[in-house]
This record gives C-alpha cells, structure tokens and sequence, in this order.
C-alpha cells in the first residue's frame, strides 16, 4: 500500500473517532475538575487574604494605639523643632565670635540655596519615588518584612524619606515592629499635611552627616558641604553632592574624618568613595544626570586637596572667652526658663535641686536651640588686650612647686607661672568690654578675671575705708590720722607699715597716696560700728561675707578675697560718680527666627553721694602724682588723661595689683602665682607696666573710648578750706605762722568749722635738729629767736597721745614740724620729757679747727645738746674767756691770734669738758692751764630723766620720687608686713 493510502485511511480514521465524541466528553469532564480546583484555591485564597488582611489591620491596629493623633500644629513644632547649634557675637552685633560648644553642630538652611545636584542625589539614593507615594511605600515595606522574616543578608530597607523624617523628629531609633508601624502612621499623616518641598528640607536639615575637618560631629546639608569640603551647599559639585548624599547610610563609616579632625587613610576613605560611586550610578539610572556628567563626577578624586581644612574653632581662639559667655548665657537662660515656668529667681537660688534642673534645660537648650548670644565684649578691645598679655615679657620668673601624684603618691615638681587677670568695664552701663582669663589657657583654665577669688590687698582702702568715712562725714581728705605706734584693738598685735616706720601726722589724702596701713586701720575702726562692709562692699556686688567679715578690722587692708571683676566693678562706681552698675556680658538673646527672649536691663544703685566719688576721685589722683604709683603716667600714651587708682599688695607678696578709673571706663591689672607663692622684688613696677601697655594699646584702637574729651567734673556741694596738719581744724594764726597750713576740698556738710586749738606758743631749742620746749635750766643764749610753737598737752591727752612711743613719732621731720616742739616733761601727765635727762654732763666734741673767720668741731655725741660755747686764750697758758656761742657745730670769727677751745651745753645747762685747742697765728704764748676759768654760768645738778628716744623718721616731700621697693601691704590680722610709704623700684 502505497503512502498516499496510508495517510488518508489515518484521516478516516481520526474522523471517525471525533464524531463518535469520545475526546470532547474526556476534555470537558478534566476541565471542569481542575477548573473547580482552581476556583477552590482563589475562593480560599481570597478568603485568607481578607483574613491576613484583617489579622494584620488588627495587628497594625495594636501597634499603634498608644500613639497620639496629633494636629497640623503640633506636627509642625515636631518636624521642624531640629535642634541647630547657638552661635555666639562681639558687641557689634554682626561679627560672630564662633559656635557654642555643642555634642552636633548644625546650622539651618532653606531647601532654595541648597544646589539641585545635592536633592537629586538624596532623592535617587534615599527614596526613588518620593515624588510619587504618600508616605510610604507598600512594596519596599513587603520587601523589607520578607527580608525579615527570612533574615535576609541583604537589607534594602523600607523607609521613605518621610519616615525617615518621623524617626528622627518624632520617634526613636528603637528597632521594633511597633516603632515601624507609628512611623508609617505618622509618615501618612505628615504627606497629608505638608508639601514635599517643606518635607525635602526638613530632612536635609535634621539628618547626621558624620564628622568635620575639626573632628566635630554635624548634622544637615549645610554643616556637611562647609565641614567636609569646605563649601557652602549651594556651591557643591555633582561629585561632592554624592558624595554627601550617600553619608546618611553610615555617617561615621563614610566620613573621610577621624574623631581628631584628621583625614582617614586611603583604605579608610574607600567604602565612602565607593558609597559616592553608587550615589552617583543611581542618579544616572534615574536620569538626574547624563552619561557626561556621571563620567566626569566619577573621576572626582577624595583627597586632601579637596576636602576642608581643618579650622580653629572659637574656643581654640578664644578658650577664655567663648566659656565665659557660655556660663553666663546658661545662667541668663537658667532663669528665663524658671520665669517662663511661673518660677522666681530667689526660688532657684533657695531650691539646690529646682535651679539643677533648669541649669540642664538651659546648657541643651543653648546647646542645640540655635540662640543667637550677643556679647558686650568689644572685639578691637578684646583682641588687642590678648596681644598685650602675650607681648609682655616682664611678668616675672617661674617658679616651682611640689605637687603630689594621686597614682603614686610621690611629689612631682610643677611649673608656676606669674599669672594674670585683667578687666575693662564701661562705667555707666557695666558692660564688660574686654579682659585677660590668663597667661595661657592650657596651662591653666581658671579664669583670672572672673573666677578667681584673690586679696585684693590695699585698693579695699577707697572702697571700704576712705570712701565710706567721707560718706559718713567721719573723715574728709584733709582729716588728719597719726601714723604712729598702733595695735588691732583688743589684741596685742601692732598694724605695720610696708616698709617699716611712723610718719606721724598725715592727712587722710596723703596717707592714700602713699597707702599707709597704720592711718587706715585706725579710721576703719572708728566707722566700724556702721558696718560699712554690709552698707558699701555688698552694695558694689562683693559677696562672699560671713558674720566675722563684718567685725575683723583687718579687712581694712584686704583680708578677705574677691575676684578681679568685683574689684573693677567696684572701682567703676566712682568713675560713675558714686553709682554701681553690676557688670555683665551677655547682651540679649535671640532665637534662630530673631525673637528676643532675653534683653540686659543695666540698674543703677547709688552706693557714695557725687561728692564722696569726686573727692575718693581726686585723692586717687595723688596716687599716680606723687604716691604709690607715680611712674605709671610717665609710660602712658595719653598722659593728660583723668585716671584716679589705687594700688594693692597681699599679704607675702602674693598678689599685686593696680585699679585705675577715667570718666569713661575702669581698667584693672592683677598679677600672682596660682600656689602659695610670693612675687619677687619690683612686681609693682612690673603690675604697673602691664596696666599701663593695656591702656596704651587699646587707646590706639579705641581712642574714643579710653581717652575722654574730659576729665572728672565736680558735681558741686565741695568747698575749699585752709586747715592745721596736727589737728585737721581750721588754720589758726599761730599754727600758719609756723608753717602748719594746709588746704583741701570738702564736701559742703562736712567741711571743719572750728579753729584749730592744738598749739601754743613758747621758748624753744633745737636738740639734733628738732625742736623742744626750753626747760627751766636751759641756757637762755640757746632759745630760738623769736619763740616758737608746742603741741598743748589738752590736745595731746584728748587723743591719746601719751605714751613715750607714740610721741616719739608724732612729730613728722617735714613741712613746717621742725618748727613745732612736744611739751616739757610732766605737763601731758607723765613723767616723760620732749628731751630726757642721762643724768650726764654732755660729751666733750671734737677738737677745733680754723679756716679763714670760721671755727668748726666735731659735735658731741650726746643726745641733749642744745649748743656750744666757744673760748678764747691769748697766749699758751693764760686763761679763757667766752667769746662766743652757736647751736650749729661752727661759728664765725674775728681770726684773732690765740687758742680757741669748745664746750658742749645741754638741754639741763650742763657744760662738758673743754675741746681739744686750736692756735690761730703765733700768739707765743705757753700752753693753756689744764682747768680753764669757770662757766660765767653756774651749772644746776642735772636731774635724773627717762631713757633717750630715737630721732623720728623724716617723712617724704609732698612730690618726691617714688621710695625703693614695695608701694603697699596687707594681710590678715597679725601681719608683719604693713603697707609703707614707697613704691617699689626699678627692676
């Protein structure tokens, strides 16, 4: 059979078979089966969806029922409540100081400056359809649970933009299916109520960007481009911006910085370049950039030249300072809190744990609250008082001290500096325009301006003796004060002066100028039971006093410690004509939207009258004219300025200070070591000299401000009057005649207005150059022609002039006293005489000598003589007559030939043995007789008499040159060191 019959036999066959339906009914009855199966699978399947469906909204439902339904309003205080780091200004306003020191830095940006390069990038890298979804995205969430629940090695994530937004503003970083579904209910909420372009921004702004060239952490777009490459964010190319854009995913990992500021090695920079890479393929695969653009941007090299360079932060240039205003903002805020909260000041400083609490709130509020801090502090004034400081090189050597190890116990040397704390303060508001903290800040952080507490020595006396005095009307600068032998009252311990010794009757004015301990001490005393530490100190912001501060009179010359501000500050009250203004730095604040939430108000309190100020003003003129620190205007650039001061040394030389005001503004210098160490010989000059290098140099930057168009002007009520030196009264006739007047200003209410009644005139000598009270037996050939003056013995009981120790140094050898002499013996009621009886005829002076009409000899040694007789033989062998008299220890003669011979005469008219001789010509005469022709005199029995006193020492001219070493000292009570009448000399 051929294959043609085959083939159609197979076709009749097939046909049969289909006609007879045996096929179709086998097809339909298997269809229908599996058609059935299939059915019961989507039946089911759509069943346990809906159940998963309403397992999981349950579920879902679960998670998120503790999370509050929040408004628009407090949704848009959440978002954008992005902590931003306070920045800190000089007084200008606009010259910003620096950032506050801050866990994370952030500075705010608006999404319009931000380059599109950078939101590309975000967008392609962070969230692919953030233009698109609502918040979230269902399909990257399954992805995201799938791959958690086969803990998949390959996390994508599943967070949007927006989520990523909730998490940090709203949430926590807590991992946990009920912190993801919050997120994603939240996430919805924000879509719903703020536009994608408020979103974008909130997100660039908030998100951490790992660390800056200065190792600080950062956080926003705009901290990143200026930390990492130095740029602002609108000026990033398409390679930086990736690379920024990819950080978000490891901050820490991709940063190209270590913690130290320093850039990573070439293995560590890798995975973030790498991260840039895939940034930048995303951004291409999104069609963001071109082919071009995505080659060019993948050869960017991540180098040291083209990352930022590491930069001084504010508080490497200015350590001091930036911590100053720091504290002080925390305090501003502490209480601006509390006062927000219903809480009053007194309650924080009573309540130890309420005023923790608001200290907390306000160091983070300042730390990440975005504040704007405007400072008082000058910036010319600053800097230039920085370049002074460490320009300096005549502080002083270092010294050593022993400190103990606390690991090893052993003693370890420790190099101390002289330090050195420094203030300027404008008068009338008390802002603080500038100061120096310090030699260095990492030898030692304390600052010397503000927080060390030091005796601030002798300038307490205008403070709290000689200013509160005239303010009482106890004292005026023309009062006169002994400066004699004195001991703190009820104790045994006797007040001294710097240098030693007694100038006997000063006046309140020069024993400032010289800063005398003796005569400030004593006037203490007397206005004590007013309490002026209470009444004046606490009033000028001194703090600090205990029960026994307010009765030790020690403090008189310092004994108690206060820091360099509250001393400057103080000063300035004068310089503001009796009215203190506490001193601040911080200005005002601001928030980041320009809201001031603190703005200083300046009080003023009156502490003196003006007329107290101005005259405490021009005693403390004398200082710098002719007292302690008379050199320091001849080293100033503007010597015509108006400065009144005072100087200041503690006990042991531990501290030196100069304080010094003009109309406009106070300017303190303060110098010691930081231990228990004393400065060495001429730390005055050396404290003066940097003062006066302050001045100088902020004078050239701020001449307006240190150089005033005037000088102090009086405020009226003052009056000028004439009075005596011995009792500060009024000038009567005889105490003018021998040259005792004086005059100086007062105020009005408390100038003198009796006459002077504490001498008397008499019959006068000189023994050893001073004057005295002719007694009953002295020679009347030796009385002062003419008389003389003697202090009255009423007067000098009255004050308590008695003892032979303080009359010893009650008589000042200057200025009209060699004039004056002490009462004779027993007319102050007691047995002590102006000139004591040794009981002795008077030592034989030396022998005589001729030269031309003048006979001269060696003076007798004793301490009571009162003048000499002189003798005359015509020839050797014959007998002497008197020829003459002198008190001096020469005489004029005739230069008659013969031989002359002297006799000592004193006080008690007792005469010594004859002289050696002397032969003028040839009178060829023998050798005079061994006993010579009595006395035409009788000479009385002299009368026992106490022991004979010290000459007193002479008291400086009223404008000398500064004495040798030293300008002043104080101390606690029983010290051994008094302030003297010298400055200290030349180094």
């Amino acid at each position: 059979m051929s294959n043609n019959q085959k083939n159609g036999r197979n076709k009749l066959d097939m046909k049969s078979f289909w006609q007879k339906g045996t096929l179709q009914k086998s097809s339909r009855i298997t269809y229908d089966v599996v058609w059935n199966i299939v059915l019961f699978f989507i039946i089911i399947g759509v069943i346990g969806l809906f159940f998963a469906g309403g397992v999981g909204a349950g579920y879902f439902a679960s998670l998120v029922k503790d999370q509050p339904i929040e408004s628009k309003e407090e949704m848009t205080q959440n978002i954008y409540n992005y902590s931003e780091t306070s920045e800190m200004y000089f007084s200008d306003q606009n010259t910003m100081l620096g950032k506050v020191q801050s866990d994370l830095y952030r500075e705010e940006i608006k999404l319009e400056d931000v380059s599109s390069h950078l939101k590309n990038a975000v967008v392609a890298t962070e969230d692919e359809y953030f233009d698109e979804h609502k918040g979230v995205v269902p399909k990257a969430i399954m992805r995201a649970v799938v791959q958690e629940v086969t803990n998949s090695s390959v996390k994508t994530g599943g967070s949007t933009l927006t989520q990523q937004l909730v998490k940090n503003q709203i949430l926590t970083n807590e991992v946990s299916f009920e912190r993801k579904a919050k997120e994603m209910l939240l996430a919805l909420r924000v879509e719903r109520f703020f536009e994608k372009e408020d979103i974008l921004e909130a997100y660039l702004n908030i998100v951490p960007f790992g660390r800056n060239a200065n190792g600080q952490n950062v956080a926003g777009v705009q901290a990143a481009a200026q930390g990492i490459f130095g740029k602002d964010v609108s000026e990033l190319n398409l390679a930086q911006s990736a690379f920024i854009a990819g950080l978000p995913q490891s901050p820490f990992g991709y940063t190209p910085f270590t913690n130290g500021g320093e850039i990573k090695s070439p293995e560590g920079l890798e995975p973030g370049i790498d991260r840039m890479h895939e940034v930048l393929e995303r951004m291409l695969a999104a069609e963001y950039i071109t082919q071009e653009e995505y080659d060019a941007a993948m050869k960017f090299e991540v180098t040291e030249e083209t990352l930022a360079k590491s930069t001084e932060s504010a508080f490497v240039r200015y350590p001091y300072l930036t911590t100053e205003i720091q504290e002080r903002a925390q305090d501003v805020l502490k209480v601006t809190l509390a006062k927000q909260d219903g809480y009053t000041e007194q309650e924080l400083e009573e309540n130890e744990e309420l005023n923790g609490e608001y200290m907390t709130l306000a160091r983070r509020e300042l730390s990440s609250g975005g504040y704007k801090i405007h400072s008082t502090i000058d910036k010319p004034v600053y800097d230039t008082m920085q370049k002074v400081k460490n320009a300096y090189q005549n502080y002083g050597r270092d010294k050593t001290t022993y400190e103990t190890d606390p690991e090893t116990g052993e003693q370890v040397p420790v190099t101390l500096p002289v330090q050195v704390g420094s203030m300027v303060i404008e008068n009338t508001t008390g802002k603080i325009l500038g100061f120096i903290g310090g030699r260095d800040f990492d030898i030692e952080q304390l600052n010397h301006a503000t927080d060390a507490r030091r005796s601030i020595g002798s300038t307490i006396k205008p403070l709290l003796v000689y200013g509160p005095s005239m303010d009482m009307g106890a004292a005026q600068p023309g009062t006169v004060i002994a400066d004699v032998p004195y001991t703190y009252p009820g104790i045994s311990t006797e007040v001294n002066n710097y240098s030693g010794g007694h100038k006997g009757f000063v006046s309140a004015r020069y024993a400032l100028a010289w800063s005398y301990n003796i005569p400030a001490v004593k006037q203490y005393v007397e206005i004590l039971p007013q309490n002026p530490a209470k009444n004046y100190l606490e009033k000028m912001g001194f703090s600090g006093f205990s029960d026994v501060d307010y009765e030790i009179p020690s403090l008189a010359l310092g004994a108690k410690e206060f820091t360099v501000e509250e001393n400057t500050n103080a000063y300035a009250t004068f310089g503001n004509m009796g009215s203190y203004t506490d001193a601040y730095i911080i200005e005002k604040i601001e928030t980041k939207d320009g809201e001031t939430v603190y703005q200083h108000e300046s009080e003023k309190t009156e502490v003196y009258s003006p007329q107290t100020a101005y005259l405490m003003i021009d005693m403390m003129r004398d200082v710098l004219e002719y007292g302690t620190a008379g050199r320091v205007r001849s080293q100033l650039s503007y010597p015509g300025v108006d400065w009144a001061g005072k100087t200041g040394t503690s006990q042991d030389y531990k501290d030196s200070w100069f304080v010094a005001t003009n109309p406009n503004v106070t300017v303190s210098m303060w110098t010691g070591y930081d231990k228990d160490k004393g400065l060495d010989r001429g730390y005055s000059n050396r404290t003066q000299g940097v003062w006066a290098d302050v001045v100088n140099a902020v004078s050239e930057v701020r001449p307006d401000l240190m150089v005033p168009d005037s000088g102090f002007q009086s405020p009226g009520g003052l009056v000028r009057r004439s009075y005596c030196a011995t009792s500060g009264l009024l000038a009567s006739d005889l105490c003018a005649s021998v040259g005792l007047a004086r005059s100086d200003i007062y105020n009005a209410k408390y100038a003198p207005t009796t006459v002077d009644d504490s001498l008397m005139g008499g019959d006068f000598v000189q023994v050893k150059g001073q004057m005295a009270i002719a007694g009953p037996n002295t020679p009347r050939e030796f009385i002062i022609d003419g008389g003389g003056v003697t202090l009255k013995p009423e007067f000098l009981k009255e004050n308590g002039y008695t003892s032979p120790a303080v009359l010893r140094e009650l008589l000042p050898n200057t200025g009209g006293f060699s004039n004056v002499a002490l009462p004779s013996a027993g007319s102050i009621g007691s047995s002590t005489s102006s000139v004591p009886n040794d009981g002795q005829a008077p030592a034989t002076p030396g022998t005589v000598s001729a030269s031309g009409s003048t006979l001269s000899w060696s003076p007798s040694a004793s301490n009571d003589v009162v003048g000499y007789r002189v003798y005359r033989a015509s020839v050797p062998g014959g007998s002497f007559s008197l020829v003459g008299s002198s008190v001096d220890n020469a005489m004029s003669f005739s230069g008659a030939e013969g031989i002359y011979a002297v006799r000592a005469v004193d006080y008690f008219g007792a005469s010594s043995g004859l002289s050696g001789a002397a032969t003028v010509g040839n009178p060829g005469a023998p050798e005079p007789e061994p006993e010579p022709t009595p006395d035409p005199e009788p000479e009385p029995e002299p009368e026992p008499e106490p022991e004979p006193e010290p000459e007193p020492e002479p008291e400086p001219e009223p404008e000398p040159e500064p004495e040798p070493e030293g300008n002043d000292d104080s101390g606690g009570e029983g010290s051994g060191n008094g302030e003297g009448s010298s400055d200290e000399g030349s180094n």
